[in-house]
């Protein structure tokens, strides 16, 4: 199959156009910025390059985006003309090209204010179910893009999924208090429990999402690593989250103590991606209790897809943690 995936040059762009080849597909990468990675260097708002992009092309994975940390370093026009029209364009033109499927990474973070509970209540159990109340101009232009998604899907029949993804960066996280609080190490691992996923995860999500789409027609979906807590964990999680992980990974505080390391006190969310794994067929292998034991074995807890990427930042972010390199 010959796919087109945009944002080549991004962790995720370049983690498809590491693994692809190696079903046997033919890629073509098209991002801003050049890279090993990147066959073609343009912009997605650019009609003239996404149609040359799509020329003959049978899937789509959409990548490209401007994400949370560019909310510091760009305008509100600068995520409406990339996350909205990029997007619609690259629909249309897919359209046009009779283009078989079409795949849009999209986030977590479309949920917004609906992760944070009110006072008192228990973490939030988000579910595809769950409506967005996106809280910044990300949020709210990645969910117009998957709304935009849906209405060509319906319109022209095209097969359109959207991946819902967690996070999956490697660099330090963007609240200086928790960056400063946690070894990043630590940090990704304890965010497994609830709001991470391996980079590889992701990956495969995309590979299944390419062969189910003409099957499915359109749908949302969550993809975090799958974790242990149930609803019933809800509230004592978002109070006391070490006696609930004590409960469920009995082991968890001689490794964390050889270490150094603590666990969060409490969560105000959990992923929950049982319909990925139930619809996609999707069997994530990164969670927290593989961590726990590659880390019990002194390994790196990490996939080896997550080490071969690295640290990337972010394009034209010129301070802080996501400074682009």
């Amino acid at each position: 199959m010959k796919i087109l995936v945009t944002g080549s040059s991004g962790h995720l762009g370049e983690a498809l156009m590491r693994v692809l080849p190696q079903d046997g597909h033919d890629v073509v990468g098209l991002d801003v910025l050049p890279s090993p990675f990147t066959t073609v260097v343009g912009s997605i708002v650019d009609r003239g390059t996404v149609r040359r992009c799509v020329a003959e092309v049978e899937a789509v994975i959409h990548a490209a985006t401007l994400h949370k940390p560019h909310v510091g370093s760009h305008t509100r026009t600068d995520f409406v003309d990339t996350n909205i029209k990029g997007t619609l364009t690259l629909l249309e033109e897919a359209v046009g090209a009779k283009v078989g499927r079409f795949i849009y990474t999209s986030t977590t973070s479309t949920f917004g204010r609906a992760l944070t509970p009110a006072k008192g209540e228990p973490a939030a159990w988000i579910t595809e179910d769950v409506v967005p109340i996106p809280r910044n101009i990300y949020g709210t232009t990645k969910a117009a893009a998957e709304n935009i998604c849906e209405l060509i899907a319906h319109d022209y029949g095209l097969p359109c999924l959207i991946l819902r993804t967690s996070r999956f960066f490697p660099e330090g996280d963007d609240t200086d208090d928790v960056r400063l609080a946690y070894d990043n190490e630590n940090l990704k691992v304890n965010e497994l429990l609830h709001r991470r996923v391996d980079i590889a995860d992701v990956v495969s999500a995309h590979r299944l999402a390419l062969a189910r789409a003409p099957e499915i027609g359109f749908g949302r979906y969550i993809i975090s690593a799958t974790t242990l807590l149930t609803r019933e964990d809800l509230r004592a999680a978002g109070t006391d989250l070490p006696s609930v992980v004590k409960r469920l990974y009995p082991d968890y505080p001689e490794i964390y103590a050889a270490r150094g390391w603590s666990m969060f006190g409490s969560i105000d969310r959990v992923y929950v991606n049982e319909r990925a794994r139930r619809e996609l067929g999707w069997a994530p292998g990164y969670d927290f209790r593989r961590a726990l034991d590659a880390l019990a074995n002194g390994e790196d807890p990490r996939s080896p897809l997550t080490r071969t990427i690295g640290l990337k930042g972010y394009h034209e972010v010129s301070t802080g943690v996501y400074t682009a390199r």
